[in-house]
């Protein structure tokens, strides 16, 4: 840990290492070795040992675990509200995924199953997921895509998104985003279900509880920040 903890300042020589830590020179070889091996180190062009790739994985991995146990909950308060089934899902490469669902209890269900990857060119959680890209990527996904960039910006100008039929016929969604700390967007919370209790403006009856949920997990996550 000692070892580090000394390279969390940036790159330091086996000898900065020795100094920071008050290792000896074997021990500390030893371990900066041993981490290395393991991927917790690495190394920089000048031979210098450097924090490795696995932090990062495992970093990854702890902000996946903790957006679940504070989403969930959510998910199921939105539900209740809504009376349709609530989604969160995550931008992975070229696809969307679902990472979590509060599914209706009956009647007519938009059944999403957790792990699906869904296109990024369809559906109000693509255009929540899209809209804060850079202009590259954005301009790249909008090419055969159901939206515009127009669409992009009013998703932007007002926080969320619907869409209509747009990923599958029949079915109409409501969209809006989580931000991570940094106010990057990680992650948008949705509810979805059929045209005829949705009606073809779904936004005007659940943007602003999809908003709230938006909210209150991006909150929850900030604070979880401010308290580690």
């Amino acid at each position: 840990m000692s070892v580090l903890d000394a390279l969390e300042s940036g790159p330091a020589s086996l000898a900065q290492l020795v100094q920071i830590t008050g290792l000896a020179r074997p021990t500390a070889h030893r371990l900066a070795v041993a981490l290395e091996r393991h991927r917790m180190v690495a190394r920089d062009s000048q031979g210098r040992f450097v924090l490795g790739p696995r932090l990062g994985e495992l970093s990854v991995a702890t902000g996946e675990d903790r957006l679940l146990a504070i989403a969930n909950p959510v998910l199921l308060q939105l539900r209740d509200l809504t009376q349709e089934s609530a989604q969160l899902y995550r931008r992975q490469g070229d696809a969307r995924v679902c990472v979590a669902a509060a599914e209706r209890a009956s009647g007519l269900r938009d059944t999403v199953p957790v792990g699906s990857e869904l296109p990024m060119n369809a559906g109000s959680a693509a255009q929540v997921l899209l809209a804060w890209e850079d202009s590259d990527r954005i301009r790249r996904a909008l090419r055969g895509a159901h939206f515009t960039a127009a669409t992009l910006t009013q998703v932007r100008r007002r926080r969320w998104a619907q869409s209509v039929g747009e990923r599958e016929q029949g079915v109409a969604s409501v969209s809006a985003p989580i931000a991570g700390p940094g106010g990057r967007v990680i992650a948008a919370v949705s509810v979805s279900g059929p045209i005829e209790r949705l009606t073809r403006s779904p936004g005007r009856l659940h943007a602003q509880a999809v908003i709230a949920a938006a909210e209150r997990i991006s909150e929850a996550l900030h604070n979880h920040e401010g308290n580690g």
